[in-house]
């Protein structure tokens, strides 16, 4: 499972990365960068729905694609990310908090798996809104100018960049409390 359409679509958003963040060395007019490089992060986070309903719907659903999924979301959110700190769009505690969580959380979810407690730590709503805070927020902060001559990406960009660190911290609370009696059970 390898090389079906959902996990090719998954491996695009890892390949993307370099791509977005190559953007931003090129030589051209600073709202040209940040315009492709919106409209590429956009591209890309949309094939993580996509990947999902092809791989139900083609019957191409695999342990390997179930793995690599949030890898690449959280490669591509964390690399960013990193941008946007180095762009001075977002302030670096949020990308610690950002890219601390995700580390944190995949570590967790490792360690339950191993004791057999992953449905513990399986992924709620709280995380899903982290998730569309973020997925609303780097491209807001990527394109940083007027949209439609109306909003101002930037101003909303750091208030929901903000938001969801705030709910970054929430979902990890929220993760390490329901993952806590199991690992007490489990190191007695």
């Amino acid at each position: 499972m390898f090389w079906t359409i959902p996990t090719l679509m998954t491996w695009a958003r890892i390949a993307a990365i370099p791509l977005i963040v190559g953007v931003f060395y090129l030589p051209i007019e600073p709202a040209h960068r940040n315009q492709i490089a919106t409209v590429m992060f956009v591209v890309f986070a949309a094939t993580d729905w996509l990947d999902g309903f092809l791989a139900r719907r083609l019957n191409q659903v695999s342990a390997f694609g179930a793995f690599l999924d949030p890898v690449a979301d959280k490669f591509l959110v964390c690399a960013c990310v990193l941008v946007l700190v180095h762009l001075g769009r977002a302030d670096v505690f949020v990308g610690l908090i950002i890219i601390g969580r995700e580390i944190a959380i995949s570590a967790l979810r490792e360690w339950m798996a191993q004791i057999g407690a992953s449905r513990s730590v399986a992924v709620h709503m709280i995380g899903k809104l982290k998730t569309t805070a973020q997925m609303v927020a780097i491209p807001f902060l990527l394109y940083d100018g007027l949209l439609f001559g109306l909003i101002d990406t930037h101003l909303w960009g750091v208030w929901l960049i903000w938001l969801a660190a705030i709910m970054t911290v929430w979902s990890m609370v929220y993760y390490l409390q329901k993952a806590l009696p199991e690992i007490r059970a489990k190191v007695k």
